[in-house]
């Protein structure tokens, strides 16, 4: 018998419809229950790809006697953090400062006020591992509900109150005047903090588990431009590199996998989330613009790929994530069959000698450490026995002196057989997709391909097609999705979430930001005034909603939902950047696009409020470092005015590209746009084309060099180092 859950559009509440726990989605209804019983709620916070999640609710949610706990003590109620940020890190907040530590299934106990008793993240159903039992903790808060019931809620009044000083410090009166931004000696000593925690012999930062934090190495590209130092960039390369190869990458199908569980990223935890595509398309682009290998670009245009095909909606949205867990194929179809992790795409020995002929299948097992008994070093939960995760364990050149073949023999076959190994797999259980739009990432997703669109010369054909999709038009798609489907015009807001033709939730400060992230993206790549216009329109939204004008920086929330205790103002820049990183970026761009005075008053207010962290903790922060060394850098514009789709036109974009210029707005001006453009950006008004040619022009500060057809008179205006 389904739950109320049955009615709700999350694909992570779905999942739990048909548990006996009688859950209630977060809202009114469960805290009018909550009340009216006088019962304490227990609220399990996750997503629908979470591997540990799902671990929970097999083990105890899905258990009749564990639920009828639950049902007969509690108000039980479930939120998918990805579409309810806001209540999820209100309750972050509290697990990870009474605990010391934070993840997901996150699950606590609140007073029907929604404060918060206890808390914790994964807990078995009995106690094991060092960890107390779930059921054992039910009947304890339980018991004390019923006879101690005055200290629990004046402890979680306390508790709250605690939180809430703690998140919502007083003004401290700094005017956008007196605002003091932190000095080039703290990207000095970021970098140091990033070469004192830098894995000399793995890559990386720190030990296992290792993240891809792509603002970390967008913050050490950035400052290897400001400074021409070579080390911040041979961390990066190395980085980046040591990823693609290992087993984080998807080598059969393409894109990444959430992180690797061990320091030398072999074994990864396989769940594919879009927010991480995003992100590492535009770090592998600058490291490909950065370094001129062409390794780093073509994966960059290999996971774009597997968005394109595996994440990309029929309207132009992308899709969320896909699961990590999925149905091992040799149990598909049995009754008692259970998903195990990473069972899409592990590999046995027998599978790739019984696939490809012998001489293949001997490449194979040489260039991707395929082994008899399974590759995997760290096992620690059994789950992948004599199975293999493909890795680059030998390149094309040491396995054709190992096979005594030709490299170009061994590279020919690594290229032919992995569409049959695509197609192979593709006939196992595929893990679940999670195929909820979300307005944030969809934005980082189009400013991916938006920057591809741009770096990413496109190849011809003799007759003159593309051989590739146009990724401006993939990204363009996307952005007209978002406005059409998740833009509400009359009340001029933006729907977080969308899925199953209708759009929910409005967004939180980080949809505004990363969606005008990727305009802003966009519109440098096609020059679109209609692009510009509405980054601009949903700029001063953002700041209408999320603003705070006392101590700079963005709340993540309007604060008009009286059921989401705190306030916040996110700083950290985690998996994701925190909005207000994005946001001191966007409008760094838009103030060197329009001269607005007032954006930059932001960024040097939102810039000096983040003085302290960056000092004290600079790697918690790498998006806001990013920030202040182009801060330090200065931005300057190279406006390209001439026709699209001419080859002169195109010549000088290649020319812009051909550098690595992380501190460059690029203003791109067609005949037709340019009287709209005008409109928004009154100084390329008067700029032409030259003798009927395609023209650039370099400025700075919207004072501006002598205009040049020639693309190499550009490419030395562009080769001056950046102030």
């Amino acid at each position: 018998m389904s739950n109320r859950l049955a009615y709700e559009s999350s694909p992570y509440l779905l999942q739990h419809a048909e548990n006996p726990v009688n859950w209630y989605p977060w809202g009114e209804e469960a805290f009018a229950a909550a009340r009216a019983t006088d019962r304490p709620i227990f609220l399990s916070i996750g997503y629908s790809t979470c591997h540990w999640c799902h671990v929970m609710e097999h083990e105890s949610f899905e258990d009749p006697a564990i639920a009828q706990v639950l049902n007969e003590h509690f108000v039980a109620v479930k939120v998918d953090r990805e579409e309810r940020p806001d209540v999820d890190r209100v309750y972050m907040t509290f697990v990870q400062a009474t605990t010391g530590s934070g993840g997901w299934p996150m699950s606590v106990w609140l007073t029907p006020a929604l404060k918060p008793i206890v808390g914790g993240t994964y807990f078995p159903p009995t106690s094991r591992w060092g960890r107390p039992g779930f059921v054992e903790i039910l009947q304890q808060i339980g018991d004390l509900w019923r006879s101690d019931r005055e200290r629990l809620v004046a402890s979680a009044d306390a508790v709250t109150e605690r939180l809430r000083d703690a998140v919502s410090p007083s003004s401290n009166g700094a005017t956008p005047e007196a605002a003091v931004v932190a000095g080039r000696e703290a990207l000095h000593d970021a970098t140091d903090a990033f070469r004192s925690a830098y894995d000399v012999r793995y890559a990386g930062f720190g030990d296992a588990p290792k993240f891809p934090r792509p603002s970390e190495l967008l913050f050490l590209l950035r400052e290897h431009a400001r400074t021409g130092e070579g080390a911040p960039r041979e961390m990066v390369l190395d980085t980046l590199r040591a990823m693609a190869l290992g087993g984080m990458r998807d080598h059969v199908g393409g894109g990444f996998h959430r992180y690797s569980v061990d320091a030398r990223w072999r074994v990864p935890h396989f769940e594919k989330m879009l927010y991480d595509q995003a992100q590492l398309v535009l770090a592998f682009l600058e490291a490909s613009q950065a370094s001129g290998d062409g390794f780093y670009a073509a994966v960059a245009e290999d996971t774009l790929a597997y968005v394109q095909r595996d994440l990309t909606a029929v309207e132009g949205g992308f899709f969320s994530a896909e699961d990590a867990d999925s149905l091992p194929p040799e149990t598909a179809g049995q009754p008692d069959a259970r998903k195990m992790e990473g069972a899409f795409y592990l590999w046995s020995e027998e599978e790739i000698n019984t696939l490809l002929e012998p001489d293949e299948a001997a490449i194979v097992r040489a260039a991707y450490g395929i082994e008899s008994s399974g590759n995997v070093p760290e096992d620690p939960h059994g789950e992948f026995g004599a199975k293999n995760i493909l890795y680059i364990a030998m390149s094309a050149e040491d396995v054709a002196a190992r096979e005594r073949r030709p490299p170009s023999e061994v590279a020919d076959v690594l290229r032919r057989i992995r569409p049959r190994l695509f197609a192979a797999r593709a006939k196992r259980p595929r893990p679940h997709l999670d195929d909820k739009v979300l307005t944030a990432w969809n934005g980082l997703m189009i400013a991916a391909f938006a920057r591809a669109a741009r770096v990413l010369e496109p190849e011809r054909t003799g007759d003159g097609s593309q051989e590739r999709p146009s990724y401006a038009a993939v990204a363009e798609r996307a952005a007209r999705f978002i406005l059409t489907r998740l833009w509400d015009e009359s009340r001029q807001v933006l729907q977080r979430r969308y899925r199953d033709g209708s759009a929910a939730i409005d967004g939180y400060c980080e949809d505004y930001a990363y969606t005008i992230w990727g305009l802003l993206e966009l519109f440098q790549a096609t020059g679109a005034a209609e692009w510009l216009n509405w980054a601009q329109r949903l700029q001063a939204r953002q700041d209408t909603l999320f603003w705070d004008a006392s101590n700079g920086g963005w709340f993540g929330t309007t604060g008009d939902d009286p059921s989401v205790l705190l306030r916040l103002k996110e700083d950290y820049d985690g998996a994701e950047p925190a909005p207000s990183s994005v946001a001191v970026m966007n409008l760094m761009a838009l103030a060197h696009l329009t001269g607005n005075a007032d954006a930059l008053q932001k960024v040097e207010l939102t810039l000096a409020r983040a003085g302290e962290v960056m000092t004290r903790a600079a790697r918690a922060v790498p998006f806001m470092m990013a920030n202040l060394s182009a801060y330090h850098a200065d931005i300057r514009q190279v406006v390209l005015v001439g026709p699209r789709d001419r080859d002169d036109m195109r010549l000088l974009f290649r020319t812009v590209t051909s550098f690595y210029q992380p501190f460059t707005v690029v203003v791109p001006v067609t005949p037709e746009e340019q009287p709209r453009l005008a409109e928004l950006l009154p100084f390329i008004a008067p700029m032409t084309m030259r003798d009927g040619r395609a023209t650039a022009y370099v400025c700075r500060n919207f004072t501006c060099d002598r205009p040049t057809t020639d693309p190499d008179q550009l490419r030395h205006a562009l080769g001056r180092a950046p102030l």
